[in-house]
C-alpha cells in the first residue's frame, strides 16, 4: 500500500494500480522498453492490474513478461468497462494510468488518475479527466515509487 497525505484531499491509501495497455505501457502490442523493471518494483506496494481490448492480439506476451494476467475487455463500451473495473476495486484505493478517450472514465473514477502522453498521443478527454499529466508511464511509476513528489502537484 502507498499512503500519502495530500493537503486539501486527505489521506490516500492506494492499493491498486490499474493500467491501460496499448498507448500507455505498450506500442503496437509490444511492451515499451524499460517498463517492466519499474513496474515490477511497484508490485511490493500495489496490486498491478492491466485492462485491455487486446487490439493487437499480443497481450499474452505482455502478461508473461510482467507476470500479470490482464483483464480483457469485451468489444463495445470499453470506457464503461474500465470505469466499472475501477469501481469494483474501490475507487478510493486506485491509481489509474491511461492515455485514450476510453480511459477518461477510469481516470476520473480513480483516487488518482494519471494521463500519459506517448507515441499514440493523448486524448483530450483523458487529459481533462485526469488529476495530473506526465510524459510517460515510466515517469508515472517514478512518482509512485516516491509518492511524496505527488504532494506539490495534487495539493489543493
Amino acid at each position: 500500500m502507498i499512503e500519502i497525505e495530500i493537503p486539501g484531499r486527505g489521506l490516500l491509501q492506494l492499493e491498486h494500480l490499474v493500467l491501460d495497455v496499448n498507448g500507455t505501457i505498450a506500442k503496437d502490442g509490444r511492451l515499451l522498453e524499460k517498463v517492466a523493471k519499474p513496474l515490477t518494483a511497484l508490485k511490493d506496494r500495489l496490486t498491478v492490474h492491466l485492462v485491455t481490448a487486446d487490439t493487437y492480439g499480443k497481450q499474452d506476451n505482455i502478461d508473461i513478461m510482467l507476470a500479470v494476467k490482464a483483464v480483457r475487455l469485451k468489444p463495445g463500451n470499453e470506457a464503461e468497462q474500465k470505469a466499472e473495473f475501477i469501481r469494483s476495486l474501490g475507487v478510493e484505493k486506485v491509481v489509474a494510468i491511461g492515455n485514450g478517450a476510453n480511459d477518461a472514465a477510469m481516470l476520473k473514477q480513480a483516487a488518482i488518475g494519471i494521463a500519459v502522453l506517448g507515441d499514440e498521443g493523448l486524448a483530450v478527454e483523458a487529459l481533462q479527466a485526469a488529476d495530473l499529466f506526465i510524459l510517460s508511464a515510466i515517469d508515472a511509476f517514478s512518482l509512485l515509487e516516491y509518492p511524496s513528489r505527488l504532494i506539490a502537484t495534487l495539493r489543493k
